[in-house]
């Protein structure tokens, strides 16, 4: 009976220790740099749990955006963003702070739906060269597989000439 109950001790203590094994992946950040036509890199990965931060910054004489989905939608012939936005599916709101031109004087700027723009879905805008932003969030089991970033302005022009990219999330 006694070597029953040391098992069973035995047993729970190993599953504690395992539990407690079992923590959120360390926190992660990547700089990806926008240019006509392309982010450089232009694949991620990351983890279920995991804070991961982009840092931006457009190097380009362009505007850039960055948006995360699946399934492109068309608009007239034209690339116009993702029928799957990442951020909408797993129900969250980035935390993203925009600097321009890299002044000192850093604030905050609503990113977002663009309601005028031809497109929607979540999406980081960085009109001028060498602008910066930051764009923070902790992956969500509805994040996993793997979802394509993209710009699609003018008209999808940059989106065909090859702005395109990939963010893979695992458990």
């Amino acid at each position: 009976m006694r070597q029953v109950i040391y098992i069973l001790f035995g047993l729970i203590a190993l599953l504690l220790v395992s539990a407690c094994a079992q923590s959120s992946p360390e926190p992660v950040t990547y700089s990806i740099e926008m240019a006509e036509y392309s982010y450089t890199p232009n694949t991620f990965e990351a983890k279920v749990g995991q804070q991961v931060t982009f840092d931006l910054v457009n190097n380009g004489a362009l505007e850039h955006e960055l948006m995360f989905g699946r399934d492109v939608m068309m608009m007239d012939n034209h690339p116009s963003g993702y029928q799957h936005d990442m951020f909408e599916e797993a129900g969250i709101e980035p935390a993203v702070m925009m600097m321009e031109n890299m002044e000192e004087d850093e604030h905050q700027e609503e990113a977002g739906h663009d309601d005028g723009a031809d497109h929607q879905g979540f999406m980081v805008v960085l009109p001028k060269t060498k602008d910066r932003a930051t764009l923070s969030f902790t992956v969500t089991e509805d994040m996993l597989g793997e979802w394509e970033m993209g710009c699609f302005l003018l008209d999808g022009v940059h989106y065909t000439a090859g702005m395109v990219g990939k963010f893979v999330v695992e458990r």
